[in-house]
């Protein structure tokens, strides 16, 4: 295959990749809806809130910790390959979770289907970024991920669907058929391609990055769920994480046959865009966290009508990821980028502004400027990283974005929750009642289950919670805008004006069979 020409059925390809990713990115989001459900003793499992939480947490976890190691992996044995088993696994797991007998054994498979995801998510765009010629990756890259934001936005809706109209487990027996079908379409449809000269195995460099990404997640993970970042659980391995990183880093600058090669961050296109990527999950995923309770606790929302409410946000991304590459050609990178990250630092900042009385309409509207907004982001960063690489090293180039990705993410749902958790705990022990538990006051959640058990004493201890909230919401805004704004400088600062062409010289080209 020509690599400038492209696959004759890259766009085939596309669409088959597209497909096989929905189940991945649907169960992200579509068990936050069964959570309620799950924990019920009698429809459900009878979960406590933590099992709850690490139902959840297991899967982040060993998808992070394996995302780059698999990645590596599938560019020494084949991309093709690797999605396959991957999907296989995924499909195995979901079924294991649908039928799971009682909360620890929905952990064990969640974690399961972490490491299907794992061996999914970086092969699917490294595919990607060898079946497609440089002039049409980027458009590619667009689609790919404007399908993923529809995922996003339709998970919650189907999750409500299934859990009103079948039992919990269906959330989860939902990904089968789309395993089953995407199976037979990569084996129809997707070519095999991997590195054709691999460096030496690095044992050493994959052991020390999957240690290193599961402290530190899990050590981020940890201050989520305590709403807190100075409590031991907390720090203790998100230093062993760093440290471990650290060690990494040294030990691929010092051998021949690196599984990463860290001189790609002296590459300015590189390290800007992995910033920019950055910043951009780590403010948008600490955002999303306080919008999913300001919608469902303040607003009133059910669940489904808030995953409804998501959807102008993918649609943005749906009409305008395809067509960032034509914006990035014509504007440049850097102009481009630098307006885009505006618009997202002024819609976070926006939400310092609501309050239990914003017109839905109004924010419908913010949610779709942020949404096109991500769309001139994303796509082109994820493009840039990609092609910073060389075509054989594709499945590293694709597990490092997502790493990024993850790991930014889980740590702005930490910080900013942690912040979020603070205000709304110093502003909420002035209006509880004498002798209430301490617990009453740590979260909305469970002021508001306090509340419920005063009768009509609890409606005056409501609206405290609600005005609470929203302060600690709209401090949580300001600080996340103002993190928004550190990748403006970023992008202003470093990221190249006009992308520049893939030199084929340096290019290797794939054996696509």
């Amino acid at each position: 295959m020509d690599p400038n020409e492209g696959h004759p059925r890259r766009w085939g390809i596309l669409g088959v990749l597209v497909f096989s990713l929905l189940a991945v990115v649907l169960d992200n989001t579509i068990l936050n809806v069964a959570m309620k459900t799950i924990s019920d003793p009698h429809v459900g499992l009878g979960a406590t809130q933590s099992q709850l939480e690490w139902a959840i947490n297991s899967y982040t976890l060993v998808f992070a910790g394996l995302l780059f190691t698999f990645g590596v992996i599938g560019d020494r044995t084949g991309r093709k390959r690797m999605l396959f088993i991957g999907m296989a696994l995924f499909g195995l797991a979901s079924l294991a979770s649908a039928y799971s007998q009682d909360p620890t054994q929905l952990i064990f498979a969640r974690a399961a289907m972490g490491i299907g995801g794992a061996a999914i998510m970086p092969a699917t765009l490294a595919i990607i970024s060898n079946v497609f010629p440089p002039g049409e990756r980027g458009k590619a890259i667009g689609i790919w991920a404007g399908g993923v934001g529809l995922a996003v936005a339709i998970g919650p809706i189907t999750g409500g669907l299934l859990i009103e109209h079948f039992w919990w487990g269906s959330v989860f027996l939902v990904n089968v058929p789309i395993v089953v079908i995407s199976m037979v379409l990569i084996g129809v449809f997707v070519p095999e391609s991997r590195d054709p000269k691999p460096s030496k195995l690095d044992p050493v460099g994959v052991l020390l990055s999957i240690i290193g990404l599961v402290a530190l997640v899990y050590g981020i993970i940890r201050g989520g769920d305590l709403a807190t970042l100075v409590d031991a659980e907390v720090i203790v391995p998100t230093v062993v994480g760093v440290l471990v990183l650290g060690v990494f880093v040294w030990w691929e600058r010092r051998i021949d046959n690196p599984v990463f090669d860290v001189r790609n961050f002296s590459n300015v296109r590189f390290s800007s865009a992995i910033g920019m990527m950055g910043i951009v999950f780590f403010a948008m995923m600490g955002g999303m966290f306080f919008l999913t309770f300001y919608l469902q606790i303040v607003l009133g929302f059910s669940p489904i009508q808030a995953g409804a409410l998501m959807i102008p946000f993918a649609a943005a991304q749906l009409i305008f990821a395809p067509l960032s590459q034509r914006v990035h050609q014509i504007f440049g990178a850097k102009l481009s980028a630098t307006v885009s990250m505006l618009v997202v630092t002024a819609a976070l900042g926006s939400y310092a502004l609501m309050d239990v009385d914003t017109p839905v309409v109004l924010i419908e509207i913010i949610f779709f400027v942020q949404g096109a907004a991500m769309a001139n982001i994303m796509p082109p960063a994820t493009t840039a990283i990609m092609e910073a690489l060389p075509r054989e090293k594709a499945g590293v180039g694709s597990a490092m974005s997502n790493t990024v990705r993850q790991v930014s993410g889980a740590l702005g749902v930490a910080v900013l929750g942690s912040v979020l958790s603070s205000s709304y705990r110093g502003e909420i022990a002035s209006a509880l009642p004498a002798g209430a538990p301490h617990a009453a006051g740590e979260s909305i959640m469970a002021t508001m289950g306090f509340a419920g058990r005063l009768g009509e004493q609890g409606q005056a201890l409501v609206k405290s919670a609600f005005t609470a909230f929203v302060d600690g919401m709209h401090v949580t805004a300001i600080v996340s805008a103002v993190i928004a704004l550190v990748g403006v400088a970023v992008v202003a600062k470093w990221m190249p004006g006009k992308a520049r062409p893939v030199q084929q010289a340096e290019q290797k080209e794939p054996a696509v069979v």
